[in-house]
């Protein structure tokens, strides 16, 4: 089993207000493939300037992630600036230079052609169509996007959604594409469209899961130090698909619930600390008891009146 991702591969400079870190690793297809190769292999597709620093690409070769489809092009890396308040949900992008990111056109290697799972993060829903054409017939696909696509380019990300079997998003995403203040109305609009399972990212409320009829809440990790949510909904996604992955099955919902509660429990350790450094930190051991902890968060007794 593999997953095949398309994204970014960025250097953020991020200010919060607990500290601020300049040039740090960032992008959607790296916060996604860190995060999903605690579950299975990942083949990261992405491209870099000829100034991306080369313990990054060590470090991600060092994380059961194939770097084949990573295009390393003349001129600068993907670079974003931005800068969170005390509510760390909403970000404030000072800067954004595209460099070499402006121009990318992905090519998925032969290798990365029919993969069990394909994951198209967030990028132009036009460039997720042409991967998808690429593709072969993944057994599985996926996607994020953001409200930039849903402002400019609706029409053609609604065509893309069309072809795949899952959609991540967040909250105001989802509203905005449905038009509706109401989630469940918003995620019924999205499967209308094609797919049967819409996973809503909540951020520190945790996530709601729709697969057909069925409806599942995750909740959030409480944490008493929360440094950067740069990343954390890649990281969710990570955790989400990579699960599913590792497991072989799509299609079940106990499966896919336990695959959202993966995914709250990457998000929970990316956001203690910039970039990718506190995932680079954990082990499955850490994981696994993070798990455990969720479990608590949400089980109690039955009643009988």
């Amino acid at each position: 089993m593999s997953i095949t991702v398309v994204g970014s591969v960025a250097l953020d400079t991020i200010e919060t207000p607990f500290g601020k870190i300049t040039d740090g690793l960032g992008g959607s297809g790296t916060h996604f493939s860190v995060s999903a190769g605690f579950f299975t292999q990942v083949n990261l597709v992405g491209v870099v300037g000829d100034d991306f620093p080369k313990e990054h690409m060590a470090m991600l070769k060092s994380r059961r992630i194939g770097l084949d489809g990573l295009q390393i092009a003349k001129g600068k890396t993907f670079r974003w600036v931005g800068k969170y308040d005390f509510d760390l949900n909403n970000a404030q992008t000072l800067e954004t230079h595209l460099n070499v990111f402006e121009t990318f056109k992905p090519e998925l290697p032969a290798a990365y052609r029919h993969p069990s799972v394909l994951f198209l993060a967030n990028i132009d829903p036009d460039l997720q169509r042409h991967v998808i054409e690429q593709a072969g017939k993944p057994g599985f696909i996926a996607l994020d996007t953001m409200n930039l696509w849903i402002n400019i380019k609706k029409e053609s990300l609604a065509k893309t959604i069309k072809l795949v079997n899952l959609v991540t998003i967040n909250e105001g995403e989802a509203r905005l594409f449905a038009g509706t203040p109401n989630l469940v109305k918003a995620a019924k609009d999205i499967q209308a469209l094609g797919p049967k399972t819409v996973v809503i990212k909540q951020g520190e409320y945790g996530a709601l899961l729709f697969h057909g009829d069925h409806v599942f809440r995750a909740p959030a990790m409480p944490l008493e130090q929360v440094f950067d949510p740069t990343g954390a909904g890649d990281s969710f996604a990570g955790g989400l698909i990579g699960y599913l992955d590792r497991k072989g099955q799509f299609d079940d919902f106990e499966t896919l619930k336990t695959g959202v509660v993966c995914g709250s429990v990457m998000a929970s350790f990316n956001v203690e600390k910039f970039s990718c450094d506190r995932l680079l930190e954990v082990s499955v051991a850490d994981v696994q008891n993070r798990f455990n902890s969720f479990e608590g968060l949400s089980r109690f007794e039955t009643i009988v009146l």
